[in-house]
Formats: C-alpha cells, sequence, structure tokens
C-alpha cells in the first residue's frame, strides 16, 4: 500500500515539476542571451565602480546584479530600437546599416535570411495556407509546417511550397522541405496555435484539425 502511494506522488510530482522545468529552462535560455549582449558593457562600468569604492558599490560585482542588470538593460535597447524604427530617422539609419551589411557577404546572407523569414511569417502566403500539414514521415503519418514560400517548379510549371518544419519543443530547430503544394493539408489554425502545439508536444491545440486532404480517402 505504502509503495504504491510513494508510486502516485512520485509519478503527480515529475509531471508537475516537468512543465515548471521545461519553462525555466526556456527562460533561462532567453535571460542569458540578453544578458550576453549587454554583459561587457556591465563589466566595464560596474567593475570599475566595486574596486573604486567597495564599501558602497561592491554589490555591483555581483554576478546576479550583473546578470539582472544585463537584461534590463538589453529589454530597454529593444523596446527604445522598436520606437526608433517607427520614426523616419531610425528608418533611414536601418537602411544605412542594412546597406552597410550588403557589402559583407557571410553577413547580407544570415541577416537577409533571417528577416526575411520574419516578414513571410506576418503575411498570408500566396495560394496555399500559413499552417499546413505534410505528409511525414509516410503517408499515413503527418507533422505541422509552416508555408514560407510559394515556388513554380522550372519544368512542369507545378506549384511546389517552401515549408518550414520546426521541432518538438524548441521550435526554434528544424528542418526545410519543399513540398507540391497539393500534396500539403491546409488548417484553419493560427502560427500562434501551432507553436503551442509544438512546444506542448501536442498537449494544448484546438478540438479539431484536419487530417486528410481532399483527394485522400480515409484510412480504415
Amino acid at each position: 500500500m505504502m509503495r504504491r502511494l510513494l508510486q502516485r506522488y512520485f509519478v503527480t510530482g515529475l509531471l508537475t515539476l516537468i512543465p515548471i522545468w521545461l519553462t525555466w529552462i526556456v527562460f533561462k535560455f532567453v535571460f542569458q542571451g540578453l544578458s550576453m549582449v549587454s554583459a561587457p558593457w556591465i563589466r566595464a562600468v560596474f567593475n570599475p565602480l566595486a574596486l573604486a569604492h567597495p564599501a558602497l558599490f561592491g554589490w555591483l560585482a555581483s554576478p546576479t546584479t550583473q546578470f539582472v542588470m544585463g537584461v534590463v538593460l538589453t529589454v530597454s535597447l529593444i523596446l527604445f530600437t522598436g520606437w526608433l524604427s517607427r520614426r523616419v530617422i531610425g528608418k533611414r539609419l536601418l537602411d544605412l546599416f542594412e546597406q552597410t551589411l550588403e557589402r559583407v557577404p557571410l553577413a547580407k546572407t544570415i541577416y537577409g535570411g533571417t528577416k526575411q523569414l520574419l516578414e513571410a511569417l506576418q503575411t498570408k502566403p500566396d495560394g496555399t495556407q500559413r499552417v499546413v500539414l505534410i505528409d511525414f514521415p509516410s503517408p499515413e503519418m503527418k507533422t505541422i509546417g509552416l508555408v514560407t514560400r510559394v515556388l513554380k517548379d522550372a519544368r512542369t510549371g507545378e506549384e511546389v511550397a517552401a515549408v518550414y518544419v520546426p521541432t518538438t519543443p524548441n521550435p526554434t530547430s528544424g528542418y526545410l522541405e519543399i513540398v507540391p503544394v497539393s500534396k500539403l493539408t491546409p488548417t484553419d489554425w493560427s502560427v500562434d496555435q501551432a507553436m503551442a502545439f509544438i512546444i506542448s508536444g501536442g498537449a494544448k491545440s484546438p478540438e479539431s484539425l484536419r487530417f486528410y486532404r481532399d483527394d485522400e480517402e480515409p484510412i480504415r
């Protein structure tokens, strides 16, 4: 009796802590990344103050203090950049920055590709839905994908779609599939719903999903 009770408590506790742990891992990754952006500036300002006046500013040398200040400074920089980019002077500065990157081959590729991907996810693609299902790894199984662009086959003129397939539970990693548009299964899900579905491992999703295409026969 006691053994079964302990097993039940252990499983319940594990199922309770795993979502909390995964949330912490994601937030820790994001916050550490944000803090690293500002870390050199924080150390350059705080460490000399802490050494010169240890009694008054010694706490500024604490890693925790510098981590928190790094996150705050980076978030403030992001907000300021968002505000500035909506102003005329901000747009001109951004154009100048992009023109400078155009002269750096690798930086141009990375920046341009990332910018185009983010812009593509904010607009509806031509000829199909944004969130689709593709046959993977077999016709009997499907996976969630995000259409980033619709192209045409140079030989037949058939429309094919570039589909980004995020991985679970980290949607920032994934792979790219080129799929005929006729083989896509459209959905009525939004990108946010698709991301919630992927991150949660399928636990969080709308009540229904269109699994079969119009030209497919349901598997009996």
